[in-house]
């Protein structure tokens, strides 16, 4: 198992200027970080970064999102759902150029665009033919697909673990992995835990987001993380335990997932006290 965090809590867009923030996580102990890739003008950027992280000695994966509805999988019109193709096309250039091996995200649909329906059959073989064409380059990178249902308010296509499993089914594709979020599933599982055995026993379980109810600090709130770590202990687990917690410094994301306050007074709360949270999980008797 590898603890890491995503640097959204800083921003969406790593530069130097956050090279002491990742000396300051390595220091804490953690494994690696998660890196949004969202301006993907630049693979040379990411190689970039690539490098700085090898200097310091952090793994990394990536999480990615559809920037708009013009490069949307789920749209009705051809020309958008080719963007969309183009636009994940770029992440994964950039993904594979920064060394990530996790594509975690909603790259299913851009967040907060709503039909007022349920998600309907042409929407999801629109998404599954998007994605079809995608996943073969990123398994060609080296990447591994994690693709993370959102809550109702964020997004209509996947909401449970259960729909990303019967989309997986549809999907058909090698290298298709589910993401699961403590948050999300505080929201929309009727049992959290329950679902996250579903997803293991599915063989889709890719990624595992540790986000506290209030999208603050892990432990402060009473999301079911605690639980969730020790099921994914007694199931073997060994991959990614990736803190994602949300401040004020990204304001388009801010809006898209609704966080109108501060949860924490300052983001080393977040770091310091979810790493040591996970490690003291982790270190429970089974």
């Amino acid at each position: 198992m590898k603890v890491g965090i995503n640097m959204l809590l800083w921003t969406g867009h790593v530069t130097d200027a956050h090279i002491p923030v990742l000396q300051a996580i390595k220091d804490t102990g953690f494994d690696g970080v998660e890196i949004p890739v969202f301006d993907v003008s630049d693979a040379a950027h990411y190689r970039w970064l690539g490098g700085v992280l090898d200097d310091i000695g952090l793994e990394r994966t990536v999480v990615a999102i559809i920037p708009d509805a013009a490069h949307s999988p789920i749209s009705p019109d051809a020309a958008d759902r080719v963007r969309a193709v183009e636009h994940l096309t770029r992440v994964i250039d950039c993904s594979a150029a920064l060394g990530g091996t996790v594509l975690a995200g909603p790259w299913f649909q851009p967040l907060g665009v709503f039909t007022g329906e349920r998600p309907s059959d042409t929407e999801l073989n629109h998404c599954a033919d998007v994605h079809r064409q995608i996943l073969p380059l990123a398994r060609a990178a080296g990447i591994t697909g994690a693709l993370e249902p959102l809550n109702r308010f964020e997004a209509h296509l996947l909401n449970t673990c259960e729909q990303a499993i019967a989309y997986g089914e549809r999907l058909a594709e090698p290298g298709f992995g589910i993401l699961y979020d403590t948050f999300h599933a505080h929201i929309e599982e009727k049992a959290p835990i329950a679902a996250l055995h579903a997803v293991h026993a599915s063989g889709t379980l890719t990624h595992v987001h540790i986000s506290e109810n209030d999208r603050g600090t892990p432990g402060r709130g009473h999301a079911k993380i605690r639980e969730t770590i020790a099921t994914l202990k007694a199931l073997e687990y060994d991959e990614w335990l990736t803190i994602e917690a949300f401040g004020r410094g990204v304001p388009e994301l801010a809006a898209a997932t609704r966080v109108w306050r501060d949860f924490f007074a300052d983001p080393s709360e977040v770091y310091v006290e979810g790493h040591a949270l996970i490690r003291d999980c982790w270190a429970q008797p089974s």
